[in-house]
């Protein structure tokens, strides 16, 4: 019923707006390096989502990959066009990215049309099997030396692990995406990294758990994943409820980990027929034997859905939120 309705939306859409992307193309900003999680999402999603809109519009993939997003949600904030051509998968980090660097966002989450999510996600912590650390206490009290990505997870998460919980990471930063980590886990650089989605780690290296390379240490995710039921959770380890409370908040951002934006001021009828789109990837069996064959996990669900947790987010409380901009504020810095 569900897809009936959907399919419905989609072709009853007016007819200005569906003869629109007749003959147009959708650039498709993948806020993200060539090779990793998000890229593969964009690309996957790229290669289904035109089908899906009246029109049949081509769509092309265009990496944005610095800053963690940033600069591919910026541009499609403030300079792509509104006229529903342009829209981005875009790291999760960016729905808390005001907290952490608010002299580098010039947008206002709430006011980005969010056309829908591709996965959730949980975080894992791992380390290279030649590294001393065999279980998540062991993160308390040894150095783990981790490869990160500025203003990105791999980065953010072990500086609020440190803070929260007491862990020992040293982060080695400069890394552009999680490809790039692994490369430099496996040449010895660093010994592990402390946030890998669990969805695309076990899809990208199966090598790794075949082979017990590594070791899987903790995870972090608002629940723990089904398939993980005995790995330790950060929220374990977590002494108080105010400090809990921040890395809820943390969390709450994997919930929508691959959300897929468009531009402020797009026509109303035109952001219909994208999110209806999207929302139609749910059961598009091309989609998911697609993502299947890709070895890519995807679980979309639709805008309204992830406007909820953006609200949720933006709603949060003052002291929460003064908090979590307190750890990541720069030495000397006040927050």
């Amino acid at each position: 019923m569900v897809r009936v309705a959907l399919i419905a939306l989609l072709w009853c859409a007016p007819t200005g707006a569906a003869e629109f992307y007749s003959g147009k193309q959708i650039t498709f900003i993948a806020g993200s390096g060539v090779g990793g999680g998000y890229d593969l999402l964009a690309r996957l999603t790229a290669r289904h989502l035109g089908r899906l809109i009246p029109g049949h519009p081509t769509i092309i993939v265009q990496n944005l990959p610095a800053a963690g997003s940033l600069l591919a949600t910026n541009q499609i904030y403030n300079t792509a066009p509104k006229d529903g051509t342009a829209i981005a998968l875009i790291q999760r980090g960016m729905l808390l990215a005001r907290l952490i660097n608010p002299a580098g966002v010039h947008f206002e989450v709430e006011k980005l049309n969010w056309l829908g999510n591709l996965a959730s996600e949980t975080g894992l912590v791992l380390a290279w099997h030649t590294a001393p650390h065999r279980a998540a206490r062991d993160l308390l009290e040894q150095e783990l030396i981790v490869g990160g990505q500025t203003g990105v997870d791999p980065e953010i998460t072990p500086r609020l692990y440190n803070s929260l919980i007491g862990t020992k990471f040293r982060i080695v930063t400069g890394y552009n995406g999680t490809a790039q980590i692994a490369l430099a886990i496996e040449r010895g650089e660093v010994q592990g990294i402390a946030d890998w989605s669990w969805a695309s780690f076990k899809k990208q290296r199966p090598d790794w758990l075949r082979d017990r390379k590594v070791t899987l240490l903790m995870q972090g995710a608002l629940q723990r994943d089904r398939d993980l039921p005995d790995l330790p959770s950060a929220l374990d380890f977590v002494g108080n409820d105010a400090d809990r409370k921040v890395m809820e908040l943390f969390f709450t951002q994997k919930t929508i980990a691959r959300p897929v934006i468009a531009p402020p001021g797009i026509p109303p009828d035109r952001l219909a027929i994208l999110r209806a789109a999207f929302a139609a990837l749910a059961s598009d069996q091309e989609f998911l034997a697609d993502a299947e064959k890709s070895g890519l996990d995807v679980a979309p669900v639709s805008g309204d859905a992830v406007d909820k947790v953006v609200a949720l987010i933006a709603s949060a409380p003052a002291d929460v939120v003064d908090r979590f901009g307190r750890i990541f504020a720069p030495p000397g810095q006040s927050r």
